[in-house]
């Protein structure tokens, strides 16, 4: 039986919130920590695991086994400083996936530069619309291009195999728009940091040259 992957919330303000209930109640396990003890004994009521701790401290980082946990969602936009110190312990710690709320786009660029893996605007990513995206089997990855756009990539579902595009209607169904669709040949991706380019079928989790994450990578329009 496959185990359950396992997600850590840090903060508990709406946005926190909504991530959390929406795991739990899609029967996931999830640690929600907050600083505030009011908060997480409200929470208690329909978060079963809720800590009141520091996350910007790496003992209690340590002491609550986060490097076990497959995604930790850092929640506090309103706190650069320790969204930047929760993002980077939590790295450190091992953990694999760390996504983080930003407030803007400069918010951004920091938490992504400390080794976020994915950075969210809550003005267009609702809690519970990012916890769906971690629940479904096919989600790959998300890049918030603006406060406007984001771009998502996932498999292919089995029951969308041999039907045309107007069959599926995804835009009615999902609210998406498909933009393109890999079929696993190589591509010409480049950093838009520092301008590298790559060939391959997936972008580079790091850019070997500014160092950047995965992220800034965009695939190169070609001209033929």
């Amino acid at each position: 039986m496959k185990a359950k992957k396992t997600y850590a919330v840090f903060g508990l303000g709406r946005y926190g919130t909504a991530v959390a209930k929406e795991l739990v109640e899609n029967g996931m396990e999830v640690i929600a920590v907050d600083t505030d003890e009011r908060i997480v004994n409200d929470a208690a009521a329909y978060l079963p695991v809720c800590k009141c701790a520091d996350v910007t401290d790496a003992e209690v980082i340590s002491r609550l086994g986060i490097g076990s946990i497959d995604t930790v969602i850092v929640c506090m936009a309103s706190n650069l400083e320790a969204s930047v110190m929760a993002v980077t312990l939590c790295k450190e710690a091992g953990v694999k996936n760390v996504i983080a709320k930003c407030a803007n786009e400069m918010q951004q660029k920091i938490l992504l530069r400390v080794g976020a893996d994915q950075v969210v605007f809550p003005e267009n990513e609702s809690g519970i619309r990012l916890a769906k995206n971690l629940l479904s089997s096919g989600f790959i990855d998300m890049i918030s291009l603006s406060r406007d756009v984001s771009m998502v990539e996932i498999d292919v579902k089995d029951e969308w195999c041999g039907k045309n595009l107007i069959e599926l209607n995804l835009r009615r169904k999902y609210g998406f728009n498909i933009v393109a669709i890999k079929k696993g040949e190589k591509v010409m991706w480049f950093c838009r940091n520092c301008g590298h380019v790559e060939i391959g079928e997936e972008a580079p989790k790091v850019c070997p040259v500014c160092k950047h994450p995965k992220a800034y990578f965009q695939i190169r329009a070609t001209n033929y």
